[in-house]
C-alpha cells in the first residue's frame, strides 16, 4: 500500500467514526444543556460552591461568572507552579519562574496550552495532575457553556435569562467530558500509553550518556487534552513521544477525539434551535473547510519538488516515520482548525505552503470545526455576518434563526472578529520591530518571520501550538503570548454573551417568502466564501511577507 493511498484511508476512517458518532453524541448534549434535573454529585458540587444552580443569568451575571472562575483559576494554577518545590510528588523539580509560571496559568485556564517549557524537565506530578489536567476538564467546559448560552439567545424570546452558568459548567464536566475522557483513557492505555505516578529513571544509554525519564499519569491527561482541545503535551515532543502516542491506531484515535465534540455539537445546536436542518447546514461548513484544507495539506506534502522529495516520497523531515506523511497532515490541519494545538510533527519543518496552511487554519479563527464550544460560537459569529452581506446585496433587512440582525448584533458580531486580529498583527509588529524579541528567532527571512507570526496566532487564537524554531522562553514572550492568550480568549466571550443576550430579548420574525434559507447549501456556500474573504483580506499582507514568500521562493 502507497502511503497516499494509506493517507486517504485514514482520512475515510475517520471521517466514518465521526458520522457514527455525531447523532449520539449531538442529541445527548443537546438533553444534558436542556434537562431540569440535576445529578446527585452535581448537587454535592453546587452545595460546596455556594451556587443556586437554579437561577437563570441574564448575560452580564453570566459573563461575571466565566470571568471569575476563570481569573480564581489562574491564580490557583499560578501559585501552584511557584510552589512546587515545597510540594511532594514534585520529583525534585524546582518552583517555576514567575513569567512562565503567568505563560503556564494563562495558557491552560484560556485553553490554549501553550508550552515554553520541557514537560518532563518542570512540572512535577502534583502541578501535571492537580493543576493542568483539571484546566483542561474546566477550560473546555468554560468555552461549551458560552457557546450553548449564544445558541439560547437564538432559541430564546422576550427574556434576559440565558441559563445558569456553574450549571453549565458542572454538567459539561460530569456528564459530557468525564465519561467519555474514562473511556477514552482505557482505550489509550490499551495503546501503550502510560498511566502511573513513578518517578525519573534510566532508560538506556544515549550518545555516550544516560537517558532518563519520568513517568505520570500520561493517558488520563492525554485525553483530556485532545478531547477538550486543549493540546498541552505531558512531555516536550507533544503527540509525537511513544509514551504520549505511540501507534498509528492511537494517533488516529487522538485525532477522531479532537473532532468529536466540535463536529457533534452542531446536532446539539440544531436540535436546541429547533432545526435540526440548521445544524446540518453549520456542520457542512465546517467539513467542508476542513476536507478541503486535508486534501490540501496532503498535496502540498506528497508534491515532489526536488531530488530529496523524490527519494523520501514527500516532505518528511519533522515527521514520525511510525505515522507517516498522511496521517501527519490529517492531524496538523485537525489540531489548528480547531484550537487543540497538540503536534505529532513539527509544523516548523512542514513546506513553506504547508506551514501556511496551518497557520491560515489558525487565522480562520479556528471554526472548522473549531474548539470544543468555540468553535461553535465562532462560527454561528460569522453566519450572523454571512446573513447580513446577503441582506446588503437584496436590500432586506438580515435575519438568522427568526431573529433580525440589526446594528446592535452587527457591531457586537463585527467587534468579535476583530479583536484577534488586532492582538495577532499588533504583538507581531512589536516583537519584529523591537531588538530582544528578534534575537529568539532560529532563522532569518520570510521563516523567521513566521515563527513569531505564528507564536502569536497560535496564543490569540487559543490555539497552543509552536513553530519549534521560536525560543519562547523569555520574559518578553513568557508576558506578551500570556497577555496574547487571556484577551483572545475572554474579550471575544464578552461579546458573544452580549450579543446572546441581545437576541434573547427579541421577539421571534415569522419567515417569508423573501427569508434567506440558511439550511440549504447555497448559504453554505456563502457561509464559506465569507469566511474564508474576511480572513484573506484581514492576514493576507502577513501571510505575503511569511509562509508565502518562502513557498514561493
Amino acid at each position: 500500500m502507497g502511503p497516499v493511498l494509506a493517507g486517504v484511508l485514514q482520512l475515510l476512517a475517520l471521517i466514518a467514526a465521526l458520522a457514527l458518532a455525531h447523532k449520539p453524541l449531538g442529541t445527548y448534549m443537546a438533553k444534558v444543556y436542556t434537562s431540569d434535573k440535576h445529578w446527585r454529585v452535581e448537587k454535592w458540587i453546587y452545595k460546596g460552591i455556594g451556587a443556586n444552580p437554579d437561577t437563570e443569568m441574564r448575560w452580564p451575571a453570566y459573563l461575571r461568572g466565566v470571568l471569575a472562575f476563570s481569573a480564581v483559576g489562574v491564580l490557583f494554577l499560578y501559585l501552584l507552579q511557584r510552589l512546587q518545590g515545597h510540594l511532594p510528588g514534585s520529583l525534585g523539580f524546582a518552583s517555576i519562574d514567575p513569567d512562565q509560571a503567568f505563560n503556564t496559568a494563562a495558557s491552560f485556564v484560556s485553553n490554549t496550552n501553550w508550552q515554553s517549557y520541557y514537560g518532563e524537565q518542570a512540572m512535577g506530578h502534583v502541578v501535571q495532575t492537580a493543576g493542568l489536567a483539571v484546566q483542561n476538564f474546566v477550560s473546555a467546559a468554560v468555552g461549551m457553556a458560552v457557546a450553548v448560552t449564544l445558541v439560547r439567545g437564538f432559541a430564546r424570546s422576550r427574556t434576559g435569562g440565558l441559563g445558569n452558568f456553574w450549571s453549565d459548567l458542572v454538567r459539561g464536566v460530569v456528564r459530557v467530558l468525564v465519561p467519555i475522557a474514562v473511556v477514552g483513557a482505557l482505550v489509550l492505555v490499551a495503546c501503550g500509553v502510560i498511566q502511573n505516578f513513578s518517578g525519573i529513571h534510566e532508560v538506556g544509554q544515549f550518545m555516550g550518556g544516560t537517558q532518563e525519564w519520568n513517568g505520570g499519569a500520561v493517558a488520563s491527561q492525554e485525553v483530556i487534552k485532545e478531547l477538550g482541545t486543549n493540546g498541552g503535551g505531558y512531555f516536550n515532543a507533544n503527540s509525537a513521544h511513544p509514551f504520549e502516542n505511540p501507534t498509528p491506531f492511537s494517533n488516529l484515535f487522538e485525532i477522531f477525539l479532537i473532532l468529536l465534540i466540535p463536529f457533534s455539537i452542531t446536532r446539539t445546536f440544531g436540535i436546541m434551535v429547533g432545526s435540526v436542518k440548521q445544524g446540518y447546514a453549520i456542520l457542512a461548513t465546517m467539513a467542508t473547510i476542513w476536507v478541503g484544507f486535508v486534501a490540501l495539506m496532503i498535496w502540498t506534502e506528497f508534491a515532489h519538488h526536488g531530488p530529496a522529495f523524490e527519494a523520501a516520497g514527500g516532505a518528511t523531515e519533522g515527521k514520525e516515520v511510525r505515522f507517516g506523511i498522511g496521517a501527519s497532515s490529517i492531524f496538523a490541519v485537525s489540531t489548528t482548525l480547531t484550537s487543540t494545538g497538540a503536534v505529532d510533527s513539527f509544523h516548523s519543518s512542514f513546506t513553506g505552503l504547508g506551514g501556511g496552511i496551518t497557520l491560515l487554519g489558525m487565522m480562520l479563527g479556528e471554526i472548522a470545526p473549531g474548539g470544543v464550544g468555540s468553535g461553535l460560537y465562532g462560527m454561528l459569529i460569522m453566519a450572523v455576518i454571512a446573513v447580513f452581506i446577503a441582506g446588503l446585496m437584496v436590500g432586506r433587512t438580515p435575519e438568522y434563526l427568526g431573529k433580525k440582525i440589526g446594528s446592535r448584533e452587527i457591531k457586537l458580531a463585527a467587534c468579535y472578529i476583530l479583536i484577534t486580529p488586532a492582538l495577532v498583527l499588533v504583538f507581531t509588529a512589536f516583537a519584529m520591530a523591537l531588538p530582544t524579541p528578534a534575537n529568539s528567532m532560529t532563522n532569518s527571512g520570510a521563516h523567521g518571520f513566521s515563527e513569531i507570526l505564528y507564536a502569536y496566532t497560535s496564543g490569540a487564537n487559543n490555539n497552543g501550538s509552536a513553530f519549534a524554531g521560536l525560543n519562547a522562553d523569555t520574559q518578553w514572550f513568557n508576558t506578551t503570548i500570556g497577555l496574547a492568550m487571556l484577551l483572545g480568549r475572554f474579550l471575544p466571550m464578552v461579546f458573544v454573551l452580549a450579543l446572546a443576550g441581545s437576541l434573547a430579548e427579541q421577539k421571534p420574525v415569522p419567515a417569508t417568502a423573501g427569508t434567506l434559507r440558511t439550511d440549504k447549501p447555497l448559504y453554505t456556500g456563502l457561509l464559506v466564501g465569507t469566511i474564508i474573504i474576511i480572513t484573506g483580506l484581514t492576514y493576507f499582507p502577513a501571510l505575503a511577507l511569511g509562509p508565502l514568500a518562502e513557498g514561493l521562493a
